[in-house]
């Protein structure tokens, strides 16, 4: 019998599954044949149950029906009247005799029909041979392989999930990561707040999640645009792509970059692991990698996690706050919490498909992740509304067979939730604004995620003003304090308000980010690659409280290299006083009186293409935790 490309690949499932799909197989063949003046027989609708359910996802499956003859025509598979039915037998009959083989114990016919082919063709590797992908009929409707490529995803990100569940590895995970120490400064936020408000409804997975992505960014996972040569430590280039050895291909690196140097002419191997247990090892990649390991360390801590696919390429985290009732954008690359907006807003993204992995089910959060839902909308092409819906429902239905009545009707609850949540109207906060951080400036405009302003617009973004709280007017007193090493505001009355990230107090911004030196174990706020200038600002304003200040002392520090240049000045109206950021306590008399001022640094100069780095603001170490880099002390009284 001749070998169809389309049954042989049929063969390839198991033999469950395979008589599952032979018997729907014949069903249709014999259909037609036996009823062949009868339209009704010589139609299947893509969307029917069966179909998307039964066959689409299987292997091999809808390739038969190409074979038999079927043509697409928009929402479903029909058999024209200028079909072969000759050619239909022929596939029928490969897939009964292949069953009836199968049935009976014996051989089967497609696997010996393929071995006697393949005994006959030109001398080819065992192992060349099997890696080859099975490809599909050029005939194959694009609509089809869009459906049939999106439901690989699904299933492919769906059981990777489950690699997060398995003790031994979370086991693992907890081993690198300093638990203890996460746990006693997230209890010690979290008591400094509540001790500041007693109606704070937070709990202690909010703020555990806040030290975990502190310390994946500062302390555990580093970011590769290329490696250093593994020879000259010289700069590498993408060259083409090398073979994945064995052990790539065990931990899951189907890909294998090649990082070339040109001086030594040697190539560096970078493979493009997808186990999670393999990168707890490397510790590095880029954002794959990084909500790959980083989901794996959430579940680690007895945190709820999903793992999140964007389908304009990017990956990050959720985790649940079950204070809050509600998922938390996380972005380890970004040090990023509950920053939804950040990649349509701030980077600037198109999004289609944003979809939510866990171990119990598939959400699309998309609508989450934008405030321009008509746009997305537009966008969202790639498969129909209601396939989608009907697939991840499937797949739903399939994985909660496991799961207790309560769970079920927890995950109901939830999901009734986020269905308020996806269609409230959002605006996007101040830290959702910037460009993104991760990455080289090459790799980030050529992702097109800089944030680069418009023509005639400006990247400035306006954010957090200071006002006295009801503790600070009755002492009179406010005093900030910003710690580089902890990236986060100290607020001091008598109690302490613990702000998390440079950008959530700040005025104005452009043209800058927070630097991490992983290899220096410093930190800094940098003007981004390739601006001649960068600015920072924060504003205090006491007119709404009824105050005026007595008195204004400011401690800034900066660091400039080469002909790098940071200034400092003050705004307060139509006066501009200029100070500097030697890391001294200074006074401003001449506020006195004043019920507003901003805070203003300037960064430029510096030398060729690292320019950037050569004025820095707030140069600490990751290990001073606990010196202040910037720190603002105001007294004040009644107006």
């Amino acid at each position: 019998m001749a070998v169809s490309p389309a049954v042989t690949t049929l063969c390839e499932n198991s033999n469950e599954v395979f008589q599952d799909v032979a018997k729907l197989l014949l069903k249709y063949a014999d259909n037609i044949l036996r009823h062949p003046n009868d339209e009704k027989y010589k139609s299947i609708r893509i969307g029917n149950p069966t179909f998307s359910t039964k066959l689409l996802p299987i292997k091999g499956a809808v390739e038969c029906l190409f074979e038999m003859g079927f043509e697409e025509a928009e929402t479903h598979l029909v058999f024209p009247t200028s079909a072969s039915v000759e050619q239909l037998k022929l596939i029928r009959e490969s897939i009964a005799a292949e069953r009836d083989q199968r049935l009976s114990g014996g051989q089967p016919v497609q696997a010996t029909a393929q071995a006697a082919a393949a005994s006959t063709s030109a001398p080819e590797s065992s192992a060349a041979a099997s890696s080859q992908p099975v490809t599909p009929p050029l005939s194959q409707p694009s609509s089809l392989e869009n459906s049939m490529s999106f439901f690989a995803t699904l299933q492919s990100n769906f059981q990777h999930v489950m690699l997060y569940e398995n003790a031994d590895l979370q086991q693992k995970a907890m081993s690198c990561i300093p638990h203890l120490q996460l746990s006693s400064a997230a209890e010690h936020k979290l008591k400094e707040l509540r001790e500041e408000d007693p109606e704070c409804k937070l709990g202690i997975e909010d703020f555990l999640v806040l030290e975990l992505l502190r310390w994946f960014k500062q302390d555990f996972f580093s970011w590769v645009d290329h490696l250093p040569c593994s020879r000259c430590k010289g700069p590498t280039q993408n060259a083409s792509a090398l073979t994945p050895t064995p052990d790539d291909l065990h931990w899951a690196a189907q890909r294998v970059e090649n990082h070339y140097c040109q001086s030594c002419q040697l190539s560096t191997r970078f493979p493009r692991y997808n186990n999670p247990e393999k990168l707890l090892e490397t510790r590095r990649g880029r954002c794959g990698e990084w909500a790959n390991c980083f989901t794996l360390c959430c579940r680690a801590l007895g945190l709820e996690a999903r793992y999140i696919w964007d389908s304009t390429d990017h990956v990050w985290t959720e985790v649940y706050s079950a204070s809050q009732r509600r998922w938390l954008h996380c972005d380890s690359c970004e040090n990023g919490c509950d920053k939804p907006l950040l990649y349509e807003v701030g980077w600037g993204k198109k999004l289609a498909y944003v979809l939510a992995f866990s171990k119990d089910q598939v959400v699309d959060v998309t609508w989450r992740y934008s405030c321009k839902h008509p746009e997305v909308l537009s966008r969202r092409s790639r498969v129909q509304e209601a396939w989608l819906l009907h697939t991840i429902n499937r797949l739903n239905a399939s994985r909660e067979q496991s799961l207790s009545p309560d769970r079920k009707q927890e995950l109901t609850e939830r999901l009734l939730v986020e269905l308020v949540e996806f269609i409230s109207p959002k605006k996007p906060k101040p830290g959702e604004l910037g460009g993104r951080n991760s990455g080289s400036l090459a790799w980030r405009t050529a992702r097109g995620e800089t944030r680069k302003a418009d023509a005639g617009t400006s990247t400035q973004t306006a954010g957090f003003v200071f006002t006295p709280t009801e503790k600070e007017k009755s002492d009179g007193c406010l005093r900030v304090c910003y710690r580089a090493g902890r990236d986060q505001y100290c607020r001091v009355s008598n109690d302490s308000e613990v702000i998390q990230s440079w950008e959530q107090c700040v005025w104005r911004k452009e043209s800058v980010f927070r630097k991490v030196e992983e290899d220096w174990q410093m930190v800094y706020i940098a003007r981004t690659e390739g601006s001649s200038t960068g600015t920072i600002s924060w504003k205090f304003d006491f007119a709404p409280a009824g105050m005026k200040m007595k008195s204004v002392s400011i401690t800034a520090s900066s660091h400039t290299f080469h002909s790098g240049k940071a200034c400092w000045h003050l705004q307060a109206g139509p006066i501009t006083t200029e100070f500097s950021g030697d890391g001294k306590m200074q006074s401003f008399p001449s506020l006195s009186g004043s019920s507003e001022f901003i805070v203003v640094a300037e960064l430029s100069g510096g030398e060729e293409e690292s320019s950037w780095q050569h004025s820095q603001l707030f140069r600490q170490s990751l290990k001073e935790t606990e010196e202040s880099s910037f720190e603002i002390l105001i007294h004040f009284e009644d107006a």
